[in-house]
Formats: C-alpha cells, sequence, structure tokens
C-alpha cells in the first residue's frame, strides 16, 4: 500500500465530470477518481475543513460511529475493476467496512485518517506528471483552493 493525500476536486472537461485527485505522497504520480456531483461536494467541503451547521449524510455516519466508541484508523483504496473503483474502510478494532473511494475519502478527511492505494490501482490508474507540467499543477492547485462547493451544483 502507498499512501496518497488528496489534492482536491476538479471538474474534468469536456464531460463536466467530478474527478477527486489524490497524489502520491512521495513521487509525482496523480491518481483520478471520477465521481458524482454530491460527492465531490462533500469531498470539496471536508478539504476545505468547511462544518456544516447541521450534519450531513457523512457527518451523521461519523456521529453514529463515535456513539458506539469507534474511530477510523485508516482508508483504502484497493481495487479497479472493469473502470470500478473500491475502497475499505478500516476500524481501529479491526472492523473493515467496503466502501465506495468518495465516500471513504470524505471521512478520511473530516477525521484526519490516512489514506491508502494499493500498488497494483497505482500502476493500473495513476498518471504521471512530469516536470514540465508542475506549473499546470500549480496552477490546478490555486484553482482548488478557491473553489467552492457551489461551483459544483448543478443548475435549476
Amino acid at each position: 500500500m502507498i499512501e496518497v493525500e488528496v489534492v482536491g476536486v476538479r471538474i474534468e472537461m469536456p464531460s463536466n465530470q467530478p474527478i477527486v485527485l489524490l497524489k502520491l505522497k512521495t513521487g509525482e504520480k496523480y491518481l483520478p477518481i471520477w465521481i458524482g456531483t454530491a460527492e465531490a461536494s462533500a469531498i470539496a467541503l471536508a478539504h476545505q475543513g468547511v462544518k456544516p451547521p447541521r450534519p450531513l449524510t457523512h457527518d451523521l455516519l461519523l456521529l453514529v460511529v463515535e456513539k458506539f466508541e469507534g474511530k477510523i484508523q485508516q482508508v483504502t483504496i484497493d481495487s479497479l475493476d472493469d473502470g470500478v473503483f473500491k475502497a475499505r474502510i478500516h476500524f481501529t478494532n479491526g472492523q473493515i467496512v467496503d466502501s465506495r473511494p468518495s465516500d471513504a475519502l470524505v471521512l478520511a478527511l473530516r477525521v484526519s485518517a490516512p489514506v491508502f492505494c494499493s500498488d497494483e490501482v497505482i500502476s493500473t490508474a495513476a498518471i504521471d506528471v512530469p516536470d514540465d507540467q508542475e506549473k499546470e499543477v500549480d496552477q490546478f492547485r490555486q484553482f482548488l483552493d478557491d473553489v467552492n462547493p457551489e461551483d459544483f451544483n448543478s443548475p435549476s
């Protein structure tokens, strides 16, 4: 397993499909995972440390876990089957729950749990960012710092 960090959420053009971008903590590889709009908003809020006035679904789940004296130890992105990423939430008591990566990432961000990705997923789906594209990555990070969750709402 290789530790990764959430860089942020962006909209993939021209499909207007949100993705969450993960970066290997060591190296220059990035892992893009396509997600839904609601999941993009939840990840963006958690990544920015925004606490909503009322608990959202992920916050409610964390409250339930805490009520039963559970604690998230880490999140893993374990496999990629037919274009679908699969993740797991690992608890300190040894229990493991299967999850969508987007949900697992929101929870990890909310509790500052580490995120790991299998070597197989990295070798299959991660992309290299050459040094000459590092400026573009910095511009993308600036975009992520300035984006608001409302930017992901669908037009009515």
